[in-house]
């Protein structure tokens, strides 16, 4: 009978320590595939290209500002000591400054076609980063916006010192969307004015969750808890610390939230919560009819451009 009896407790300590090591290595490669995905050196490559297809005359503009030596390149050191890039452009007799934050696996570059907006149809100076791990910029791992929003707080007295009492914007899509927001709820410079937010997610861990079920049909729990531990570890900050939601509650800036209203990746369903979170300050929301995630642009630029006209024109000093 004992031997029975240590058998069947042997046999279910090796199912619990299997079960343990599935997690864990779950755990790990869920987030080296989330933060550390391959092809990024092929995707800014083909940046330009993106832009040629998707924003007619966006290239050429980026070309000719180049040329002219109008659009130029430049570098801080992080807190971290990483080397960061960004993209700006001055405007002449400029109505402002809008700080462009990209999405994930994106860059600077591919910020362009709000860039040439903001440039010449606004007249705004333009500033765009790159993230961490993103475009020319240095780093280990992608932040997904907790990490970056100080970044872009560094950027925001970049363009302080540029362009000195010009009022600022920040302008993000997707992940940037989320990063912008992030920002939206710590003590930024009184030249900010207002936030665009465009798809951006309610939190790292809402994010994280629909994509464990849709891509893998895992539930998060206890894979997330993990990798979430593991990130702390790694990286210093967590999945549910890292929360736009949050950070909008804190917020009294103005702030237009844009989603398209056929986004499945960042759900649409997440924009009516980051929406009603915000209390205090002037807010606006705008669903694009029949756009997908980070599409909105693209699909509807009179549209989008009227948002963001209005929005300026009800926030700016």
């Amino acid at each position: 009978m004992k031997k029975k009896r240590k058998i069947l407790v042997g046999g279910l300590l090796a199912v619990v320590c299997c079960m343990l090591l599935a997690v864990v290595g779950g755990a790990f490669y869920m987030l080296d595939y989330s933060l550390n995905p391959a092809g990024k050196e092929q995707r800014d490559a083909e940046s330009m290209d993106y832009l040629r297809e998707n924003y007619d005359g966006v290239a050429e503009w980026v070309d000719s500002m180049r040329a002219a030596g109008a659009l130029l390149d430049t570098f801080i050191v992080s807190d971290k000591g990483l080397r960061l890039h960004a993209l700006y452009a001055s405007c002449d007799s400029a109505q402002g400054t809008a700080v462009l934050v990209h999405g994930y696996t994106d860059n600077a570059l591919r910020m362009m076609m709000l860039g040439k907006v903001y440039h010449d149809s606004l007249r705004f100076n333009i500033l765009a980063p790159d993230h961490e791990r993103h475009g020319r910029s240095e780093g280990r791992a992608i932040q997904m916006g907790w990490l970056d929003r100080l970044n872009v707080e560094r950027w925001i007295s970049v363009a302080d010192s540029l362009w000195p009492a010009a009022p600022v914007y920040l302008h993000g899509i997707s992940m940037g969307g989320a990063t912008v927001m992030m920002c939206s709820g710590d003590s930024l410079p009184p030249s900010v004015c207002g936030i665009i937010e465009d798809c951006g997610y309610t939190s790292v861990w809402d994010e994280f969750a629909g994509e464990i079920r849709k891509q893998f049909h895992l539930p998060p729990h206890p894979l997330m808890d993990v990798a979430s531990l593991l990130c702390q570890w790694r990286y210093g900050w967590n999945f549910r610390e890292a929360s736009a939601l949050e950070q909008v509650r804190r917020s009294a800036l103005p702030m237009l939230f844009i989603h398209g209203d056929a986004d499945t990746f960042v759900p649409t369903a997440m924009a009516r919560p980051l929406y009603e979170a915000k209390t205090r300050g002037y807010k606006r929301l705008w669903l694009a009819p029949g756009s997908a995630h980070a599409r909105a642009f693209r699909d509807h630029p009179q549209a989008y451009f009227k948002e963001m006209r209005d929005f300026i024109s009800a926030t700016k000093p």
